[in-house]
């Protein structure tokens, strides 16, 4: 006969399964010969198969998850002492009957109280060096054990993370290569020698011999199928020898604490990733601008060129590409970086409210007017006015704005008393200004006070490696923000992001990463979250194409210069006349 230890990680509860059937059923659902009560176990999850001395553990459809002793598995053999992990339950398999419980009905809720105080303090401690030290110390009290370490695995490489009672300095390392460690590594699954004395396969390892130990147990900390780390505990005295039962209830323990370790550990992990992020990005930004491509390289030395003067800066740049993030920094390099800066939105106003939000307004001064009301410019007098989306502003605007920008002086709605204002203008648009010149809806002489400098802002198609940048730093923002386990992208994500065409730029990119990081359960981001599929690839036209759009655009330009003169355009070029001709001709086309 054979039985399961079923231990459930999460409520902290044991039970005995005596195994009297050849073919044993574990799923969800009534009627299995071993229930789990989880929704991540499947109806009729796996079963175990005897035929004669062997015993077999089988998934019975391809989707049921299966860890025996931390591997994941299809099928394989066990025998006694395996650990089988399914959903959020560990199944212990043992030879033999279950034993029967010596402990009374006060001990056993003893233990219970103290399980839930030490998940408690665990879950309060964020350092990881110190919960190593906080679970040595629970049981070693709970087991009253004479010695104990904990090692732990970090990149393939063993460290003595907490010791009681075996050595005073953590970094003798000695103890951590041993025999009954190496077994419990590469088995994964604990380990007692019960009387190490007697014991001829562990009476000789090193940790026995050289603690003087006459009893071990030693424990894997896993969670999911990682292996986070080794607990080893020892008695000295013949007195105090380690029973089966002694390993169960530490296996309890350790079961709930790899839960809590693990996710100190990805805290720690992720707040290292932000840490490292921030001091990266701290060297290659501009403030809260993120870039490190050629294009924001010059955005970033003129912004610093133009910071400290008063000269009126014109943004442009596509929606989303971070107008206002750029026109912020200005002002905030400038000696006017103490006084106001205030940001209004030209297109997003109705044109009968504009003027007031604007200019401000006199009470009385129109039907709702029932106070004074002061308006953008003098909220931001001494500081800085950004005039988002100024290609929207309507004609009758224009010439009163030109008017403020030439005397400095602003009129209120309804008023004739002139204030005169101190403050630096910077405007930006998506739209392209010669376009609307011609078109006559912009006015020329307000161009000229408002573009004594451009700054254009490319396009995130443009700017390269920054795509990935900004998408780790998203990234980063909203898994912590979210205590999301996503920790990156798929190769095959970051090339799509390169590919894609990003019409809402930055500001699409971020909102594509703050849905994914909220949707998927994935560790790694992959183009479906992200929704980018093979349709959104980037269309890209034929080296021929583009090398004939470019002579024509540029023969264009060429001729404008030349005051649209055949003969002196192909002189300049090089060229034959007849080549111009020729481009004239699919130009008109």
């Amino acid at each position: 006969m054979a039985y399961l230890r079923c231990t459930d990680t999460v409520r902290q509860s044991t039970k005995d399964v005596s195994l009297k059937k050849p073919l044993v059923t574990i799923g969800r659902l009534r009627g299995n010969d071993v229930i789990l009560d989880d929704p991540h176990v499947g109806a009729t999850h796996a079963n175990l198969l005897r035929s004669g001395a062997e015993v077999t553990v089988n998934a019975v459809n391809p989707k049921a998850e299966i860890y025996l002793n931390g591997k994941k598995i299809r099928s394989a053999k066990i025998k006694s002492g395996d650990t089988i992990l399914i959903g959020r339950f560990q199944l212990s398999f043992f030879e033999g009957t279950p034993p029967t419980s010596g402990i009374s009905p006060e001990e056993s809720t003893n233990n219970l109280s103290k399980l839930v105080e030490f998940s408690a303090q665990l879950m309060r401690e964020e350092s990881p060096d110190r919960l190593f030290e906080q679970l040595l110390e629970a049981v070693v009290a709970l087991t009253r054990a004479e010695k104990g370490f904990v090692i732990v695995l970090r990149n393939g490489d063993r460290e003595l993370a907490a010791a009681h009672n075996v050595i005073d300095e953590k970094s003798d390392l000695s103890v951590v290569s041993d025999t009954i460690i190496d077994q419990v590594i590469e088995q994964r699954r604990p380990l007692i020698v019960s009387d190490a004395m007697k014991d001829r396969q562990f009476g000789q390892s090193r940790s026995v011999v050289d603690l003087k130990l006459s009893s071990v147990m030693c424990v894997p900390l896993m969670f999911r199928g990682d292996l986070l780390g080794i607990l080893y505990l020892g008695n000295d005295a013949v007195s105090g020898l380690f029973t089966q039962s002694d390993l169960s209830l530490l296996q309890v323990w350790t079961a709930q604490a790899s839960v809590t370790m693990h996710a100190a550990l990805l805290l720690n992990q992720l707040k290292t990733t932000n840490k490292n992020l921030r001091e990266q990005l701290r060297k290659t930004a501009q403030g809260d601008i993120i870039g490190t491509s050629a294009p924001m390289k010059a955005v970033f030395k003129m912004i610093r060129r133009i910071a400290p003067t008063d000269i009126s800066a014109l943004i442009l740049g596509e929606t989303g590409s971070g107008k206002e993030l750029v026109a912020k920094e200005i002002h905030r390099l400038s000696p006017r970086a103490r006084q106001p800066f205030v940001s209004i939105n030209c297109g997003a106003i109705p044109e009968n409210l504009l003027e007031s939000e604007l200019f401000g307004h006199k009470k009385g001064s129109f039907t709702g007017a029932v106070t004074d009301k002061m308006g953008k410019f003098e909220s931001a007098n001494g500081g800085t006015l950004f005039l988002d989306e100024i290609g929207e502003m309507p004609m009758s605007l224009q010439v009163k704005l030109l008017r403020v920008l030439q005397d400095r002086v602003i009129e209120r709605v309804g008023d004739l008393t002139p204030r005169p204002v101190d403050i630096r203008v910077v405007a930006a648009t998506n739209k392209d200004i010669d376009s609307e010149l011609d078109a006559g809806r912009f006015r020329e002489d307000l161009v000229y006070r408002l573009n004594e400098i451009t700054i254009n802002l490319p396009p995130l198609r443009e700017r390269g490696d920054d795509i990935h940048q900004l998408a780790k730093f998203f990234l980063n923002k909203y898994a912590e923000q979210y205590s999301s386990k996503c920790r990156g992208f798929g190769n095959d994500t970051i090339i799509a992001m390169r590919s894609y065409y990003w019409p809402g730029n930055v500001r699409q990119l971020e909102n594509r990463i703050k849905k994914a990081v909220i949707m998927t359960d994935r560790v790694l981001i992959n183009p479906t979250d992200m929704g980018l599929g093979e349709n959104e690839k980037r269309h890209i036209i034929p080296l021929a194409d583009a090398e004939e759009a470019f002579k024509v655009n540029y023969i264009r330009q060429a001729l404008e210069l030349n005051n649209w003169n055949k003969a002196a355009t192909a002189r300049d070029l090089g060229v034959d006349p007849r080549t111009i001709f020729r481009y004239l001709e699919k130009m008109d086309d």
